[in-house]
């Protein structure tokens, strides 16, 4: 454990953050080999999904390559938590929409590409928020979990990836 420890305290703060970038690269190239390998076709809260992914992931590689001091990294580390929060959110919202009794599901509404290209921005927000029958649909899983349980589980990871970076005492 003290291995450990000592590791985590002499790897560069810009290394974890590359971690971090790293790992969200991963999970964006899951989410297509998921869409475009196996048709699995991604309902609105999982293209919300992606799109936290990835503003989590530019965050990440904006730290790798500012490699900012302290407060940089604290800055850096509070925008991804932020960010791994409202993930955190919507993939509540997700897993809360696949577990409703069938009679209570939204129903099926237009597709994400319909609603921006006809639709007010708030409007097509809303609709995303609010999900669809497509939401409830549970697809792939892994180990029992979901695709919004591995989402939510892994906002968690990120959002507390980037406090660690922040916290650690040494630089």
């Amino acid at each position: 454990m003290n291995k450990l420890l000592e590791l985590w305290r002499t790897i560069s703060p810009r290394w974890l953050y590359l971690a971090g970038a790293l790992v969200v690269l991963g999970l964006i190239a899951g989410a297509l080999y998921l869409q475009y390998g196996l048709r699995e076709d991604p309902c609105p809260l999982c293209m919300v999904q992606r799109v936290i992914f990835i503003v989590i992931g530019v965050l990440f590689f904006c730290a790798v390559i500012h490699n900012a001091g302290r407060v940089g990294r604290w800055v850096y580390s509070t925008l991804i938590a932020l960010t791994a929060l409202g993930g955190v959110a919507v993939a509540g919202r997700h897993i809360w929409i696949q577990h409703l009794p069938k009679d209570q599901v939204p129903a099926c509404g237009p597709g994400l590409d319909f609603m921006l290209a006809n639709f007010p921005m708030a409007d097509v927000w809303q609709e995303l928020m609010h999900g669809s029958g497509e939401c409830a649909a549970k697809g792939w899983t892994f180990l029992t979990l979901g695709l919004p349980e591995w989402a939510l589980l892994n906002f968690l990871f990120l959002g507390a990836l980037a406090l660690a970076i922040a916290l650690r005492k040494s630089a």
